[in-house]
């Protein structure tokens, strides 16, 4: 078989799926959920409501700067405002702790490794990567079957809605969850970074060729 003609099959046949996932997932679980629903009663958006839209416009366009941009460097800085984003996110949700802890660990840290790798890292553009591409239209296709998805258990879900509490500090619950109940989960996420570390480090070193 051409090639150009399976690459062909393989779109078609991924779209087909794409369609049909939406659809099945339309009739099973989105349109009686939707049948369901309550109207909920409408509020006038306040300030808090607009600035929460605007950081959460800006956090989804950072996120899609790091998805889309071909340039290594604007993804890293797309990734910065992704970032930023979610920290200012947390702090609507009274969250200080965490988002304290997204500026240092992920802004102060990952980032700031993942810059360095990319600024010391020479020759970068003549690396051949072996991983196949399914390109932009692969990637809209499983925007297309994931996004009505969410966006649909997002406005459908009857979410509980309870008055804001008077703010509080956090740290010491979250400090108490962490190494008690939640400690296996925050090793795992050690590793994770740990692992972050070591794959900065790598990209980073310099190349040694023999003589």
């Amino acid at each position: 078989m051409n090639p150009t003609t399976g690459k062909l099959l393989g779109w078609i046949l991924g779209t087909a799926l794409a369609i049909g996932f939406v659809v099945v997932m339309g009739q099973l679980a989105i349109g009686p959920a939707a049948q369901s629903m309550t109207a909920a009663a409408t509020t006038p958006a306040g300030l808090p409501e607009v600035l929460f839209y605007v950081i959460a416009g800006v956090t989804i366009a950072g996120a899609a700067g790091v998805a889309l941009s071909h340039n290594i460097l604007y993804s890293a800085i797309g990734l910065l405002i992704a970032l930023l984003g979610a920290g200012a996110l947390y702090v609507f949700l009274a969250a200080d702790f965490l988002a304290v802890t997204q500026l240092l660990v992920y802004i102060g840290g990952v980032l700031v490794l993942i810059l360095f790798a990319v600024m010391l890292t020479n020759r970068i553009t003549e690396v051949t990567v072996s991983n196949t591409s399914l390109g932009l239209w692969g990637g809209l296709m499983l925007f297309v079957a994931v996004a009505p998805v969410l966006l649909a258990v997002a406005l459908v879900t009857p979410w509980a809605t309870i008055p804001p509490a008077a703010a509080t500090y956090t740290t010491e619950t979250i400090g108490d969850g962490l190494l008690t109940r939640w400690l296996l989960p925050f090793e795992v996420a050690s590793m994770v970074l740990l692992a972050t570390l070591v794959g900065a480090v790598v990209i980073a070193r310099k190349e040694i060729k023999a003589d």
